[in-house]
């Protein structure tokens, strides 16, 4: 066949060169004369994806065509043209390739030459494991990479581990049998012996969540300490009564700060959701110790909420309840924190030495036990009232919501100007006041608006022991959120005592006057941690208030009222400012407006009061009066120079004698000079403020 082939290739260059050239068209002898191939070589093109795809060009001189031996198991060459080339696909290794080069007479040369085809490693390799979110011993791994072929995991807890494959988009799992530190490895093989490996190491863990027990063998209850609480987990030394568990918590109170406790971290939020009642089983060795439960967010710890509740009997197990029902459930919580005693200095003693143990969510409180916030609410509570002064209250259902419990008080024809209701026999904890948290809180729907409303906390196994203070109600017929700040305190009251413990709390309605039949509906009585505007008449008078009524209170043929500002300008560009006509009547006709609570003069003593005349020399007096006694007054008097602008007068009140209390604010335009009611006699005055 090859000699054919070579017969009719020479009898085709003879054609063609007879009919070129006639007198050659006998000339063959170039035939026989022709040497074989030479200059023999070959080229290879690997593709770098680990195919194994080679491109095969050989080249040399003489040759009409080729044949390529590829030097792996395919035995039949390829016929290769002269120019041409060839591919073929390869597996990882080292070839012996053979080039036969034939010329146009069948003359043969060979080339022999070694061809390396080496597989990339795999790039970037990324590998994602995960613990599953149901079982926390079992992990779950998936892996990319370019290059590979196949992926092999080693979970990293059998010694001689045989490995498991798996590829690209699959995910394979294992459950590890313990807690404990683990080296997981992923190679991503190639196609031939290159291979890229990820390692990291996976830490299984019993993560801590409610309820806490210590009864697990796995969980590690990592209590972390402050300022000389220190909590370690023992063995039971009190199994008794209604603990007879195997392992509880134990806290010693040592030499440190007044606050030193512990704090443990779960292995995820709270879940206040359904339930807001911690629970917690206490051995105490006296009755009177104080047990303070503290959530925090453990990235932000001043995101946090905190109840205290106090031991009542001696060493003995009792389970003690924390009412939660107040907690902020747009935070998150992951910080347990215990402190014993907060407040005292321990000492390391078995006077100072706590179990503790089962610490859970529940929807109740234990029955007869009164906590902050009451909501008349909670099933198994004790929520007895005691009235006096003649007051009535009655279990009831709130006005707008049926659903809803609340107390209903009436205040009836005959009953006392102090007249009031006591919150039961007294909380299970102390209100926590603290220097920036003085408030507490009451919902009202009351018969009317301008009503005070009176609160006052003591120390139930001392009414020496007291503070009280005044909201007044805004609105009538509808419910409204009272905010008492203990910080200012009503007239003749004694102070906040932050060393005192405020542990009970009553209401009084109407406060100041005699009963006639006004009918009150309350709920939801709180403790503010964090203090608020209160939403009641004080200090600075802006009149933009669009839920304050400003009462005025006119005299003698003064007339106050609160308008748009008809000459927003200068210093004054408010919407609202007030009003005052001085009308015939008497030369001190004007009017007066009453606070809430008493004016505090404690730190600053200058009052100052924007002012629009409608002439030069017009005298403002400001005049403080106490609520129920005009005879406790100070007054100062100061005249306009400007006329139809607004300007700034000031009332230097550096002499003010701050024993007594003043909750009115008294303006007098003109003291001395009958008014008329013309634009001569009308003014308007703004931000009436202490600076």
């Amino acid at each position: 066949m090859n000699a054919f082939k070579y017969f009719c290739t020479a009898l085709l260059l003879i054609s063609v060169m007879g009919s070129c050239k006639k007198d050659n068209n006998n000339d063959l002898s170039f035939i026989a004369t022709a040497t074989a191939p030479a200059k023999l070589s070959v080229m290879f093109d690997i593709t770098q994806d680990n195919t194994g795809m080679v491109t095969i060009t050989p080249n040399g001189e003489g040759a009409v065509f080729y044949d390529v031996y590829y030097g792996d198991a395919t035995t039949t060459p390829a016929n290769v043209a002269a120019g041409k080339n060839t591919t073929h696909k390869y597996a990882e290794g080292v070839f012996n390739v053979k080039i036969v080069a034939h010329n146009i007479t069948g003359k043969t040369t060979e080339l022999i030459q070694a061809l390396t085809v080496s597989f990339r490693a795999p790039e970037n390799l990324v590998v994602t494991a995960v613990i599953d979110a149901a079982n926390n011993y079992k992990l779950n791994v998936s892996a990319t990479a370019l290059y590979e072929t196949v992926f092999k995991v080693y979970f990293g807890d059998v010694v001689n581990e045989v490995p498991q494959s798996f590829l690209e988009g699959a995910t394979v799992s294992h459950i590890y049998p313990a807690v404990g530190s683990y080296t997981l490895r992923v190679v991503a093989l190639s196609g031939g012996a290159a291979t890229t490996t990820y390692t990291t190491t996976i830490n299984i863990v019993d993560p801590v969540l409610l309820p806490i027990t210590f009864e697990s063998s796995t969980v590690n209850y990592a209590w972390s300490n402050f300022d000389g609480g220190a909590v370690t987990v023992i063995a039971n030394p009190q199994s008794s009564g209604i603990n007879v568990s195997s392992k509880v918590g134990k806290m010693v109170k040592s030499n440190g700060q007044t606050w030193g406790g512990s704090f443990i971290t779960l292995g995820g939020n709270i879940d206040f959701s359904a339930n807001k009642v911690f629970r917690m089983k206490v051995f105490s060795p006296r009755v009177g110790a104080r047990v303070l439960l503290k959530v925090e967010n453990a990235a932000n710890t001043g995101l946090s909420y905190e109840k205290e509740v106090v031991t009542t009997v001696a060493n003995a197990w009792e389970d003690l309840a924390f009412d939660y029902n107040g907690v902020n459930t747009s935070n998150t919580y992951q910080h347990i924190v215990l402190i014993f005693d907060n407040g005292t200095m321990g000492d390391g003693t078995a006077n100072y030495t706590f179990l503790f143990d089962d610490i859970r969510l529940t929807n109740q409180m234990p029955t007869g036990l009164l906590a902050l916030p009451v909501t008349f609410d909670l099933p198994g509570v004790n929520y007895t009232v005691v009235d006096f002064g003649g007051n009535q209250t009655f279990d009831d259902v709130d006005p707008l919501n049926g659903a809803n419990k609340v107390k209903r008080t009436v205040k009836p024809n005959g009953a006392q100007t102090w007249a009031g209701t006591t919150i039961g026999a007294g909380f299970t904890a102390r209100i926590p006041f603290t220097a920036s948290a003085t408030q507490m809180s009451i919902k009202v729907y009351s018969p009317a608006a301008g009503i005070r409303v009176r609160l006052k906390v003591e120390d139930k196994t001392n009414n020496t022991r007291s503070v009280e203070t005044e909201a007044m109600t805004q609105a009538a017929n509808t419910w409204e959120t009272l905010v008492f700040d203990f910080a200012n305190q009503s007239d003749g009251t004694a102070a906040l005592n932050l060393a005192y413990t405020y542990d009970m709390a009553s209401v009084f309605f109407d406060f100041g006057n005699a009963g006639t039949g006004k009918v009150f509906y309350w709920d939801d009585v709180k403790f503010l941690p964090v203090n608020v505007v209160p939403n009641y008449l004080a200090l600075p008078l802006d009149f933009e208030s669009t839920t304050h009524p400003y009462p005025f209170t006119d005299f003698a043929g003064g007339v106050a009222t609160v308008i748009n500002n008809p000459h927003s300008g200068g210093i004054n560009t408010s919407a609202k400012v007030g009003q005052m006509v001085k009308n015939a009547g008497q030369v001190y006709g004007g009017s007066f407006i009453e606070m809430v609570n008493p004016i505090n003069f404690s730190v600053l003593h200058t009052f100052k009061v924007k002012v629009y005349s409608p002439r030069i020399g017009a005298k403002l007096l400001l005049k403080v009066e106490n609520a129920t006694n005009g005879g406790i007054s100070y007054e100062k008097e100061v005249a306009t120079t400007v006329a139809n602008a607004w300007e700034e007068l000031t009332f230097d009140y550096t002499a003010i004698n701050t024993g007594n209390f003043y909750s009115k604010i008294v303006l007098i335009f003109d003291n001395g000079t009958m008014g008329d009611g013309t634009a001569n006699f009308t003014f308007l005055f703004d931000d009436i403020k202490l600076n």
